[in-house]
């Protein structure tokens, strides 16, 4: 699996959201992130995955969360997913992969039976310091946002 542990620094990087404008891990600092890779804008799954979190935002920003999701479609595949289902939170844009290979999230899947490489579903939860809080790997798109919230209020 991943390199990237519990405790360990969390890779910064730079990408674009939606609107163009460059966002790095590093503008967040004094605020928990919850870092969120997913494989396509509007797949079934992805889509109920964002949808899940746009629910649960407002329950995010009561605890000073931040939410970002990051996966490799363009700026303007993630406008029209924001638009279509009102994403509140920050999407990044990730074609070279640069923060999808520094988290360990590009691997080997078996999509209609053929082997090849795609994002992992994958969730980090990142402290105020910027370091790894948690891993979730191969997260149900479903219930992602209610298990965080469940992990924040521990």
């Amino acid at each position: 699996m991943s390199n990237l542990t519990v405790g360990a620094k969390a890779p910064d990087f730079t990408l674009f959201d939606k609107d163009g404008k460059s966002v790095s891990l590093s503008d967040f600092l004094g605020k928990k992130v919850v870092l969120y890779f997913y494989p396509k804008d509007n797949t079934p799954g992805c889509t109920r995955q964002a949808c899940a979190f746009a629910g649960a935002y407002a329950r995010f920003k009561t605890l000073n969360v931040e939410v970002i999701g990051i996966s490799k479609d363009s700026v303007a595949s993630h406008v029209k997913f924001a638009q279509k289902y009102d994403l509140p939170f920050v999407l990044l844009s990730d074609p070279d992969l640069l923060a999808i290979k520094a988290y360990d999230v590009w691997q080997e899947k078996k999509l209609c039976g053929k082997l090849g490489f795609g994002v992992v579903r994958t969730t980090f939860i990142i402290d105020e310091k910027g370091n790894i809080e948690k891993i979730m790997p191969k997260v149900k798109p479903d219930t992602n946002a209610a298990e965080i919230l469940a992990e924040l209020d521990k």
